[in-house]
């Protein structure tokens, strides 16, 4: 069985300027996905700025001005919460949150999504959760 070699993915030139193959962030088109981790623009619930899923992706609220500094904070804090969901830190499903070994119970309440948080119930995407805390950590 033979091994081959993929193309070479060194510096090319378009119209004067020297490029490369390898590009993300603004070079890549401005959508502000990391290697590994797709960003996604998509229509979110008013207030939520973005969301790290499970699958590895991070959803941006469409609202968000591509580049601004808004989006670059958002996509910081998105990706703490996926870096920490790639080495087992959190987790998550319908009915509960664990972080760093501890289970939070989760729960539809009169409609909202609400958790389990040192025996209240919070509202998710409100403070307090140490999840969340952590990841602000990184962009205070």
């Amino acid at each position: 069985m033979g091994f081959k070699l993929g193309t070479n993915r060194g510096n090319y030139a378009s119209g004067g300027e020297i490029k490369t193959k390898m590009r993300f962030g603004k070079q890549s088109g401005g959508d502000g996905s990391v290697p590994g981790t797709p960003v996604i623009r998509v229509p979110l619930d008013e207030g939520i700025m973005g969301e790290a899923n499970m699958d590895g992706t991070i959803y941006i609220n469409e609202l968000i001005e591509p580049g601004s500094f808004e989006d670059r904070q958002t996509i910081s804090h998105e990706m703490r919460h996926a870096t920490d969901m790639r080495i087992g830190k959190l987790a998550y499903e319908d009915d509960y949150i664990t972080y760093n070994g501890e289970t939070f119970p989760r729960e539809t309440i009169d409609g909202r999504d609400m958790i389990l948080v040192d025996g209240e119930w919070k509202e998710a995407g409100d403070t307090g959760f140490p999840w969340e805390n952590d990841a602000n950590n990184g962009n205070e």
